[in-house]
């Protein structure tokens, strides 16, 4: 097929959206592809929106708020996906690769947002876009190839059943020249928890995007450009990156524990407190921890450490097994097919995560998923062999998921949906449907709240705890401390909508401050955005988020932890604890100006610029 030119169609253009000149650090366009239609078509990005949502995540709710409603299902054509970079993406400032994919979770039912590193977020942004949105669906596979010029909707038809490592082979991936983004098996199986793969091991994992991608038969997305970011000030941004960087070689963190072991050194740190989930959280200490630690990966199966574009950090793992060689497993996918599900051979355990990445999905509920399928089977609620601690099952059933095969069928769809089946909803250890990380919120009480409120579900990464509560960064506080454990999550919160919208990696947040994030923002657009602007634009972000969960039908009955966490004490060194949700959430609602039952009152909505849109809604 001949390469389709893109053109500017105004009747796209978005309530309130207008031509006009769009400040440095854009690219000023919006990308539009209707798979149904096969139009492409592109449209100026509005100053004033980029300026208070700022790209990535932020950008990109604003925009499903616009375009995605209640009466759209997940998993239809009428559903969007929209990739965004942030302003940052494509600079050379540290941690720059980054871009956000948003659309709604057919895992949750909540708006989305997944994000992930590597090299494509920042090819794409040299495409000289800053935002594309999928809508449609194709009537018979196909990918998308951009450039700066052009985009070609392509039969895709002999690439379908293929992994994401022969898709990524077969369309040319090459780190330094072109970037391709795919989904695999799982996705094109509708698995609920599918990842969007890129540059073959990257992944947007959370919430089942993947999901949406096959569902509109897209099976992957190449983009190539050349188109470089203006910068406004080039000596101050270049002097602000300076000094971030002297900020991540000064930090034991992001200087030597990340490099040297990867994100899976917090194996036995957590496992020491307490508060590392274990047999479906049925513990919160695992015996054998320290097998699976990063320490023991760096000394039996590191290759290589390696790193994102533009990221001195490097804390990429390159592993070899017996059976092949990839990268990880991380931290959170170490302990999904690890702790959670009593398994301490990390052979077994790194080759379950190079599956994930290969059939693209999620490790996190992949992992915790079994985890409950493992109980409900050792309480005869399931008919299966599984059993906590049966690594010989592990490799074959994580297959099984990717290709809905038997049992694996069942587990696609997640934990929740297979405990509620199994007559035990109270099994699924998961917020809004989305399963929990590695943290155990009986001996991180923040961490706990913060998983309750997550506008995405049981989620870390809208606002980890950790620093705070484990490692002492910024400074330590306690962890059992319930009073006034809200303000500390909300700062979080808000701090992590503004890093997942510029778009930068949250290690890189450890060690530079967020002023220095808004420094770097002035100079690049030639706006100036004192930190207290940056950090409400955060608080728009996350209400804007909030609202719309609440239009879906979420309550405040959502905002809840499993059982398990609120009447059974943790075992290990957070013994006899149990997480004191609702004083703390209490304390949130009214922090966050919201009322009793979640919901942003008027003054707050005014405050932040988002009364309008909701008066439009209705």
């Amino acid at each position: 097929m001949a390469a389709l030119q893109l053109k500017a169609n105004e009747s796209l253009l978005l309530p309130g959206i207008h031509k006009g000149d769009v400040m440095k650090g854009w690219m000023g366009k919006v990308l539009w592809v209707d798979l149904s239609r096969r139009e492409v078509k592109t449209q100026p990005l509005d100053p004033a929106m980029a300026r208070q949502y700022i790209g990535g995540r932020g950008l990109g709710a604003r925009l499903l708020w616009e375009l995605v409603g209640p009466e759209v299902e997940p998993l239809s054509p009428e559903n969007a996906l929209i990739f965004c970079a942030g302003p940052l993406t494509a600079t050379g400032f540290q941690t720059s690769n980054r871009f956000s994919v948003s659309t709604k979770s057919p895992l949750t039912g909540t708006i989305l947002d997944a994000n992930s590193g590597g090299w494509w977020g920042m090819h794409f942004k040299r495409t000289g876009h800053d935002v594309l949105v999928v809508t449609g669906k194709a009537s018979s596979p196909v990918y998308l190839e951009i450039h700066e010029d052009t985009v070609e909707i392509k039969d895709a038809s002999p690439l379908w059943g293929k992994t994401v490592s022969d898709t990524s082979a077969a369309l040319g991936q090459d780190k330094n020249k072109r970037s391709v983004l795919c989904i695999g098996p799982a996705g094109e199986n509708g698995v609920l928890f599918a990842a969007i793969m890129n540059d073959a091991t990257r992944s947007a994992a959370r919430g089942g995007p993947g999901a949406v991608m096959g569902s509109k038969n897209l099976k992957a997305i190449v983009v190539q450009g050349r188109v470089k970011t203006e910068v406004d000030d080039k000596e101050r941004f270049k002097f602000v990156e300076y000094e971030s960087t002297k900020m991540l070689k000064a930090n034991p963190i992001t200087s030597q524990a990340l490099p040297e072991f990867g994100s899976a050194v917090m194996m036995n740190i957590v496992n020491a407190i307490g508060a590392l989930p274990t047999r479906n959280f049925q513990q919160s200490h695992f015996e054998n921890a320290d097998a699976i630690s990063g320490e023991t990966l760096t000394e039996t199966l590191l290759v290589k450490n390696q790193a994102c574009w533009a990221c001195p950090i490097a804390c990429t793992r390159v592993t070899r097994t017996g059976k092949g060689e990839g990268e990880g497993p991380e931290y959170e996918s170490t302990w999904a097919f690890g702790a959670a599900c009593g398994i301490d051979d990390l052979e077994t355990i790194t080759n379950a995560n190079y599956l994930c990445n290969d059939l693209g999905m999620d490790t996190i509920s992949a992992g915790a998923t079994v985890a409950c399928a493992m109980e409900l089977a050792e309480r005869g609620l399931l008919d299966s062999d599984l059993r906590f601690g049966r690594a010989d099952l592990l490799e074959r059933l994580v297959e099984d998921i990717g290709y809905r095969r038997g049992l694996g069928d069942q587990l696609a769809d997640g934990s929740a949906r297979l405990a509620a089946r199994c007559g035990a909803p109270e099994l699924s250890m998961s917020v809004k449907k989305m399963e929990m990380p590695a943290y155990d919120a009986r001996g991180m009480q923040g961490q706990g709240l913060l998983f309750a409120t997550s506008n995405r579900g049981g989620c870390h990464m809208r606002g980890n705890m950790l620093g705070a509560e484990v490692l002492g960064v910024p400074k330590l506080i306690d962890r059992f401390q319930v009073q006034g454990k809200a303000s500390f999550v909300i700062l979080h919160q808000n701090g992590s909508a503004v890093i997942d919208s510029l778009v930068a990696c949250k290690f890189a947040n450890i060690a530079i401050a967020d002023d220095y994030f808004a420094r770097a923002l002035t100079a690049l657009t030639g706006v100036e955005y004192p930190v207290g602007e940056l950090i409400q634009a955060g608080e728009r972000i996350y209400n804007l988020e909030r609202l719309y969960n609440l239009r879906e039908g979420f309550t405040r009955a959502d905002d809840t932890l499993p059982p398990r966490l609120l009447n059974e004490p943790a075992t290990g060194a957070s013994a006899g604890q149990v997480s004191h949700l609702e004083p703390m959430l209490a304390e949130y609602y009214r922090s966050r100006g919201w009322d009793e039952n979640g919901v942003p009152k008027p003054k707050k909505l005014e405050e932040l610029g988002l009364a309008e849109l909701v008066e439009m809604a209705r």
